[in-house]
């Protein structure tokens, strides 16, 4: 099971600041250690437990990257056109004899140049005096349009690190490499559970007061795109106690528990208290907005990790504490995305010592990429989400934004 350790920092009841909080996390986490071989077909967006090595050369043996003739670069004319005698046909697939010097070889794409030569004119460079002969123009480098053996990898070579995430491209590498099974880390287990007595699933009847749950559903989505094995825990109503004995339950069968709501300072807020007294409440309040209440917690050395009730700071602080802190537990290696730098189309107004994150969406002025700020910008305004391109990251340190103003900008796509 993931476990964090009990001694992992003081809370003091402060704001902390969000890269503080995950090098703390990330000096204490303990990642699950559970390996299981999977097959290739399986393997994207599973976590690499053990380094892959290169089998064999990639390419294999040294090839043509184009339909052509192949040649020795040492029998070109330095100063004009060579004219060779073609002798014999290499197609992808077939082996090649060695060809004698001072001769050009009919060679297609993929196929294996033939021993002593070493350089491959593109066919439509070329002219055809007759079926028998061709006229090589001038200029070409030696190694030209070839493939040699070992160019992409050696053999021997770290194909795919410890604790890469696989996606499609990798799984291309391994399967080129000739790797039908890796070792994985087994998935992360997580439970999640939603808390609020005005909340109801969606499909049943609304009553009056009540809401639909979205934080759940978009939470389990989030999760399960990270790789999670998901438990639904359905919704937790507004009792202290009902909430400590779920968390209780919860984390002895879990690696990881995820709440929303319930994290701030309301009577009917249960959930922090409750992670206090079933476990010990490490953090709590971050220096982010949205999203400021976030409690991280443990019960017998399972995290849990308490995040707000409007949905958009469920979103934001899934995508910039949850993610990193899952990945870490998954043994998987955590990079940041990196941004775009785009131009303000908006002016803005921010605390210092806090991260913010605008909601935009995209227009091209001219030759710029502007970011126009949505025009509704409340934490619970879910079209403010769906209706835009991304966000814009506001430091701790910036106070002020200026309409043309270069902007960090990150598109969904890199967070989710």
């Amino acid at each position: 099971m993931a476990q964090l350790s009990s001694d992992a920092f003081a809370f003091d009841g402060g704001l902390m600041p969000i890269e503080t909080a995950l090098a703390l996390l990330a000096e204490r986490i303990r990642p699950i250690e559970a390996v299981e071989t999977v097959d290739l077909r399986g393997a994207d967006g599973r976590i690499l437990a053990a380094p892959v090595v290169a089998p064999i050369n990639l390419p294999v043996f040294d090839n043509s990257a184009v339909d052509g003739y192949a040649v020795a670069h040492g029998d070109l004319a330095a100063d004009g056109p060579t004219t060779l005698p073609v002798i014999g046909r290499v197609i992808a697939g077939a082996p090649a004899d060695v060809a004698r010097r001072g001769v050009a070889v009919r060679i297609f794409t993929g196929a294996p140049l033939p021993p002593g030569t070493d350089t491959v004119f593109m066919q439509e460079d070329v002219t055809l005096c007759d079926l028998d002969n061709v006229v090589l123009p001038p200029g070409l480098p030696p190694g030209a349009n070839t493939r040699p053996a070992g160019e992409d990898i050696a053999v021997g070579a770290e194909a795919c690190p410890a604790g890469r995430r696989l996606t499609p491209r990798d799984v291309a590498l391994l399967a080129a490499l000739g790797i039908d099974r890796v070792s994985v880390r087994r998935r992360l287990r997580v439970a999640v559970f939603s808390t609020g007595n005005e909340l109801c699933d969606p499909g049943s009847v609304l009553p009056p007061a009540g809401i639909y749950d979205c934080n759940r559903y978009s939470l389990m989505a989030m999760l399960v795109r990270l790789g999670c094995v998901v438990t639904d825990l359905g919704i937790l109503r507004d009792s202290r106690i009902e909430t400590e004995t779920a968390l209780r339950q919860a984390a002895s069968s879990s690696d990881l528990v995820v709440t929303s709501g319930g994290v701030s300072t309301g009577d009917e807020d249960h959930v922090k208290a409750a992670i206090a007294k079933a476990g010990s409440l490490v953090f709590w309040r971050l220096a982010i907005k949205p999203g400021r209440p976030v409690a991280m917690g443990l019960i017998d050395g399972t995290p849990l990790v308490g995040l707000p009730g409007n949905p958009v700071a469920v979103f934001i602080t899934c995508a910039y504490v949850l993610r990193p802190f899952v990945l870490a537990l998954s043994g998987g290696t955590v990079q940041s995305p990196v941004p775009a730098l785009v131009t303000s189309g908006f002016a803005y107004v921010k605390k210092a010592g806090r991260r913010e994150y605008v909601r935009v969406t995209l227009d091209r002025r001219g030759a710029s990429v502007v970011a126009d700020k949505y025009p509704v910008d409340g934490a619970g305004v879910l079209t403010s989400l769906t209706r835009t391109d991304g966000l814009v990251e506001l430091p701790e340190s910036m106070t002020r934004i200026e309409p043309g103003d270069p902007v960090a900008f990150f598109d969904y796509s890199q967070i989710f």
